[in-house]
Order: structure tokens, then C-alpha cells, then sequence
């Protein structure tokens, strides 16, 4: 027995001294990256997706029938085709009709505008002289009244024979005629678009109606132009919720000056509904969940230290940090995962 309590004393010492040698083993630095927190930009924004359509579109109709041809394009040299810009005003589909235009007697309209004129000068200069009386002058006057109106139905009938843009646009349509045939009155003849600007009706859940308001500016992105983002803003929003969707509409209107983004698209929007400038922003990924509350880790003298931490505006990036962080805080970006409070850590790029 006294043997048996002698081995034990004796091996005390070494049961110690491998023990501390396995924590000591244990105890190993792990690897992590970290950012140094400096004060920034944030951004809360909601997330939406919708299709564009064009501010304006027409579709014009010939109002007289005629020989059908297609008016040339001045940047071009060739006639109008589908995907050409045109101005307001300009001619893209000309008709030919020589009885309608006999009827419309442009010329004598003219005529007798002219006459009428030199008529009424001539009166007038004699009521001034007292050749002429009060009722002459105002005959004459009525007279070149109505050959002015007389003149200018001629010239609105005649312009019938032209279809022209009524704003500025691209071509999106031209249906098929046969150069020369003639078309009778009311046919598609083109159809113009402007999509400058582009609008977009999008559906936010209700939970969200007090925080989008007119006038608050979006983002809008496409997959395909992945490097280019247009912007617009809130125009109206809708003051009731859908019972059915339990979701509210705004109305989006986009600048599209470069017509980058085409009517039908489906887009990405962020309607940004809170903005900070010079506050403590960190990622949103590295953030723990925990039983305290949201966590992250720092890094001070080779050791990561467990901070419970407050947030307050956030997007699906970035989270604004109300408490608990400190600008110039070393904090942990990867390797988080495996950490505790007061765990040794070794910093790698």
C-alpha cells in the first residue's frame, strides 16, 4: 500500500506537466482577415423587380387615303426604318392624292387670302381718310377673316397627306405596305416611341408603406449591363393596401438618356429610403446571432474579443452600427466562425 501511494505522489508532477503541455497545444492561434472600422456612407434601400415601359408611345394612323411611300431620313439618306430616331414634327409616311388635293384648292385659298389682305389694307386706309364708312371697313375686314380660316383649313387638310412624329422618338414599328399602292384611310402606318425616360408601376408589402415616399430617388440595374446604373425617383404612391396582396404601388419614373434600358425589360430597383452619412457601416454577413444579442469579433493584441453590438439602418450588404464599435477597431471579416471570446487569433491577408 505504502508503494502504491509513493507511485502516485511520483507521477503527480508528470500528469501536471502534460496536461499544461495538451492546453498549450490547444491553445493555437487561428487565422483571420480583418478591416479597420472607419466612418462611411449608408444606404437603407428595398429591393424590388418590375418591367419598364416607355414614357410615350403612338400609333399613328393615315387619315386620307392615298399611294403609300415612306419619307427619307435626313441622317440616313435612305427611307425610315425600324430602330431610327426622329424628330417631333418630321415626316415619316407621305401619301399622294392628287383629286383630294384638287379639292382642297390650296392655291386659290392662297389667292384669295392675298386679295383679301390688300382689300382690307386699302379700306382701312380710306376709313382713315374718311373715304370709306365703319360698315365697309368692318366687311372688309370679315372677308379676310374668313379666307384666313379658309387658308388655314386647306393647309391642316392638306397636312393630312404627311404622318408625322408627334414627339421625339424611335421608330419601333412599321408595318408592310407596297411602295406605290395605294392604302385606304385608318391603317396602321408606324408606330414611335419615346423611352428617354422610361416609367414602372412596383409593389412593396405593406409593412413598408410609411417608409417610400414621392420624390425618393432609385437605382434601377439590369443583368445584362451589369457596369451601367440608371436613376429616377418616387413619383406618386398609392395611399391604400391591396386587401388581397397585402402590398401597396408606386409609380417609378426612370431617366434612360442613352436608351440603355428598352420598354419590356425586367429590372432590378433600390428605392433608397434612408441615407447616414459618417457612421460606423460593417458587413452584414459577419454578424452572429446569438442568444445576447448580434455579435461580431475584434482583434487587440493577438486576441479576438466577442462585442455584443446595436444596429440601426441596413441594406442586404451593409449594416449600420449604432453601439458597441468604435471607429479604428480592428474587425474580423473571415474566420469568424470558429472563434470565442479571447480566442488567439494570427491575422492573414
Amino acid at each position: 500500500m505504502k508503494k502504491l501511494l509513493i507511485i502516485i505522489l511520483m507521477s503527480l508532477p508528470l500528469l501536471q506537466c502534460f496536461q499544461n503541455n495538451s492546453e498549450d497545444e490547444l491553445d493555437i492561434a487561428l487565422p483571420v482577415s480583418i478591416m479597420q472600422i472607419k466612418p462611411g456612407y449608408i444606404e437603407e434601400f428595398i429591393t424590388s423587380t418590375a418591367t419598364v415601359s416607355a414614357i410615350k408611345t403612338v400609333q399613328l394612323k393615315n387619315e386620307v387615303a392615298g399611294l403609300y411611300s415612306i419619307a427619307t431620313n435626313p441622317e440616313t439618306g435612305k427611307p425610315f426604318a425600324i430602330g431610327d430616331h426622329v424628330s417631333q414634327n418630321q415626316p415619316i409616311i407621305l401619301l399622294k392624292n392628287p383629286e383630294y388635293e384638287n379639292d382642297i384648292k390650296i392655291e386659290s385659298q392662297k389667292l384669295n387670302l392675298d386679295i383679301s389682305q390688300r382689300e382690307y389694307d386699302k379700306q382701312k386706309s380710306l376709313y382713315d381718310k374718311g373715304g370709306v364708312t365703319l360698315r365697309e371697313l368692318i366687311n372688309s375686314e370679315r372677308t379676310l377673316v374668313e379666307a384666313k380660316y379658309a387658308y388655314e383649313n386647306a393647309q391642316i387638310n392638306l397636312a393630312k397627306l404627311k404622318v408625322k412624329a408627334p414627339f421625339n422618338g424611335v421608330v419601333v414599328d412599321l408595318p408592310f405596305f407596297t411602295i406605290g399602292s395605294k392604302i385606304d384611310v385608318n391603317q396602321l402606318v408606324v408606330e414611335i416611341m419615346d423611352y428617354e425616360q422610361l416609367y414602372t408601376e412596383v409593389f412593396f408589402p405593406a409593412k413598408d408603406l410609411g417608409k417610400v415616399r414621392e420624390k425618393q430617388p432609385v437605382r434601377v440595374m439590369h443583368y445584362n449591363f451589369p457596369d451601367d446604373t440608371l436613376h429616377g425617383f418616387i413619383q406618386h404612391v398609392a395611399p391604400a393596401i391591396n386587401s388581397e396582396s397585402r402590398s401597396f404601388k408606386a409609380t417609378v419614373l426612370i431617366d434612360n438618356p442613352n436608351r440603355l434600358i428598352r420598354p419590356g425589360m425586367f429590372v432590378q430597383i433600390e428605392t433608397i429610403v434612408a441615407s447616414k452619412d459618417s457612421a460606423i457601416v460593417i458587413p452584414k454577413d459577419i454578424i452572429l446571432a446569438k442568444r445576447r444579442g448580434k455579435t461580431v469579433f475584434t482583434v487587440e493584441k493577438g486576441a479576438a474579443f466577442e462585442r455584443v453590438i446595436t444596429t440601426g439602418l441596413e441594406n442586404n450588404r451593409e449594416v449600420e452600427v449604432l453601439d458597441g464599435l468604435s471607429s479604428d477597431q480592428r474587425l474580423v471579416t473571415k474566420g469568424f466562425e470558429t472563434l470565442r471570446d479571447h480566442s488567439k487569433v494570427k491575422i492573414v491577408r
